[in-house]
Order: C-alpha cells, then sequence, then structure tokens
C-alpha cells in the first residue's frame, strides 16, 4: 500500500522545523558530537549495527541531529547510505580471525586459552552512580593516567582465539556441515523474497531493531518456539577486512588490508535428539549464529535464538515465521508505517465516518 504525502502548509512547515530546532537547543548548550562518539559507545554501537553502516563518527552526527532518537538516527544514516557509491565487496571475513578483545562461555568453565571477561556492565552493581553528575574532563584524564600503562599493556596481548564449538565438532556432537560458497543476496539491493536463505535472514536480523530482536528472541525462550540454548561462545572484538588486489585478484595472499571493524559474535548451541536406524535416539548440537556491528551482545544472542528459530520452521510458533519475524524487526519498516498515521487520512476516515452515519440513521437501535 503506498501513501503519497500532500503538499501544503509550507509556512507552518517551516515553522515547525523552526521550533524543532529551537527545543534542541533551548537550554543554550550543544553537545559535541566527539562527546557523543566519546561518552555514548554501545549507543553508537546500536546504531551502527541498525543503520549498517560503520562509521562512529557519522552516527554521532546523526544522534545529536535526531536528539538521541535511534530510530531516527539510523533513518537518517540509511539515507545517507544509500547516496554512497560501493566500489568494494571485501573478502569473506573469518571470524576466527578476530583478535578478541572480549570471550565468554556459558556452556563451558575451561576453554581454551580462558575466558575473557572484558569490558561489560554483567558484573556490576546496578546502582546509579550519582558522582557521574559532577565527573569533568579532568577526572577522565586522571583515572586514564592512572590505568594507561596497564591497559596498553593488556591491549597488546590481545590476540585470535580458537573456537569452542570447533572441539565439540572434533567430538562428532555437531554435524559437520560443507561450506556454501553460493554468492549471497545482497538484501540491501534486492527486494526480500521467501523463502529466504540463511544469509538473508542473518543479514535482516543484524540489521534489525535491537528492542524488536531481543523482544522476539524473549518470546521464543518463554516458550513461543521453545528454543532454549546455551551460549557456547560470545567473542568481541576487531576483524579485520580486506579486499582483493584488483592485479592479481585470485590471490588472498596479495589481498590489501582496509582496516577492522568491531563485531560481537555468539554461537549458542541447542540440543536436538535424532532417531537412529536401529530405533535408538542420539543426541546432538545445533548452532543458533548471531553477528552484529559493534558490542551489542543481548541483541547477538537473540539473534541465534531466531536464526534457530528460523532454521526449525516449526510452523505452530510465531517466530519460526520467517515473514513474520523479519518484516516486523526492521526499525525503519516498523517506524515509518506506524508514523505514516500521523499523516492527512482526511479523505478515508470521512469515507468511514459517512458510513457509520449512514448505517446509524438506518438503525432503529438507541444509544445508551
Amino acid at each position: 500500500m503506498a501513501y503519497v504525502a500532500v503538499r501544503g502548509g509550507q509556512k507552518a512547515i517551516e515553522k515547525s522545523i523552526e521550533r524543532l530546532k529551537y527545543k534542541r537547543l533551548e537550554k543554550k548548550k550543544s553537545i559535541k558530537t566527539e562527546d557523543i562518539e566519546a561518552s555514548f559507545r554501545l549507543l553508537i554501537d546500536q546504531v551502527l549495527s541498525e543503520s549498517s553502516l560503520y562509521s562512529r563518527e557519522l552516527a554521532a552526527i546523526a544522534l545529536k541531529q535526531a536528539e538521541g532518537s535511534v530510530e531516527e538516527a539510523v533513518f537518517l544514516l540509511r539515507a545517507y547510505r544509500s547516496t554512497l557509491p560501493r566500489k568494494y565487496y571485501s573478502r569473506n571475513a573469518e571470524s576466527s580471525s578476530m583478535f578478541v578483545e572480549r570471550r565468554i562461555s556459558a556452556a563451558f568453565k575451561d576453554i581454551p586459552k580462558g575466558q575473557i571477561l572484558g569490558a561489560s556492565f554483567d558484573y556490576t552493581h546496578r546502582l546509579v552512580d550519582f558522582e557521574l553528575k559532577d565527573e569533568t574532563d579532568e577526572d577522565a584524564r586522571k583515572f586514564f593516567r592512572k590505568i594507561e600503562s596497564k591497559f596498553k599493556k593488556e591491549e597488546s596481548e590481545i590476540e585470535q582465539f580458537p573456537k569452542v564449538v570447533d572441539y565439540l565438532k572434533s567430538e562428532g556432537l555437531i554435524a559437520k556441515i560443507d561450506n556454501d560458497d553460493t554468492e549471497p543476496r545482497d538484501t540491501t539491493k534486492e527486494t526480500l523474497k521467501f523463502p529466504a536463505s540463511r544469509s538473508e535472514r542473518l543479514q535482516i536480523l543484524q540489521r534489525g531493531m535491537s528492542q524488536a530482536v531481543i523482544g522476539l528472541g524473549y518470546a521464543s525462550l518463554r516458550g513461543y518456539g521453545a528454543v532454549h540454548p546455551t551460549v557456547a561462545e560470545l567473542r568481541v572484538g576487531q576483524l579485520p577486512i580486506t579486499i582483493e588486489n584488483p592485479n592479481n585478484p585470485t590471490s588472498e595472499e596479495d589481498s590489501y588490508s582496509i582496516g577492522s571493524i568491531e563485531i560481537t559474535e555468539v554461537e549458542s548451541l541447542v540440543p536436538v535428539t535424532k532417531l537412529l536406524k536401529d530405533g535408538s535416539h542420539e543426541i546432538n548440537f545445533e548452532i543458533g549464529y548471531g553477528v552484529t556491528l559493534g558490542q551489542n551482545e543481548t541483541k547477538a544472542i537473540a539473534m541465534s535464538i531466531l536464526d534457530q528459530c528460523l532454521e526449525r520452521k516449526d510452523e505452530g510458533f510465531a517466530t519460526s515465521d520467517e515473514e513474520f519475524v523479519l518484516y516486523h524487526v526492521d526499525s525503519i519498516e516498523a517506524t515509518g508505517f506506524i508514523s505514516h498515521l500521523k499523516l492527512p487520512h482526511y479523505v478515508t476516515f470521512q469515507a468511514k465516518l459517512n458510513s457509520a452515519r449512514k448505517v446509524k440513521g438506518n438503525s432503529d437501535e438507541k444509544e445508551i
């Protein structure tokens, strides 16, 4: 269904936009974009993920313009992203090459090379720190000087780690699956069609509204899909990105490095009972996968749950219906369709109103 905006009231619209800027600046203060980028790391990461544009500076500008509204900031960045030329596609990035800053497993206490807690709110007390009200730049510099040498040493020791699921595969507890080298369809350039491939589903979920993905993942945990996984490994770190050398495109060793991006990756284990030919049962594990730009741990876990829900295709649950899930997690589609209700609907509503009046006029029922 299409909706056409009617042009009119140009002066009123200009005044509305002017009023919007007034509301943003009415405290007579303007926050610097570098302050947003420095102080709202996880908010920036959420915008990066939902907009699929990896630029912390642009995310900070969009958040300032949107007055902190994530949905508006994502809208701005997706619109800007659509204007950019696409010069290269990167080579396949193997997550095993990630330089890990945080790595935990809920499935095993002891994992090869150990668990790394990294930066997380998971181990903090959820108490409001009122001292932050008077925190200054000098306080930040003082703290940084105090721990700089220790943290620089730790950062220099960041390395690549083996994958936990590889050890389960070696024991035969996870079925080996051949690599699917089919070139994925780019959901940012092509219309989504059903049935969708797994790569398309993962693209949509990665770009999905964080709260929507988390909400549907939670619904599955509560029984609407009944997928209750165990996190084999959650890792956050820097993933190197390379592009092919145009003069030697077949050589991976001759690729160009264009930097790295921070990602969150989750591999969840879901037990599956299989009936063998002799009538006995065997328990194996299937993997639910989630990956997002930036540090978006809860979203990545929920994504791994929905990945398994959509792979199982249990028709009894909405969380296994790919059309229901994929169409309803997109922030731009959801925000746009809800927001369109604010546009003029004079003609359609008057038609309904006239029908209601006509029925009322022909009815002998009295209003109570």
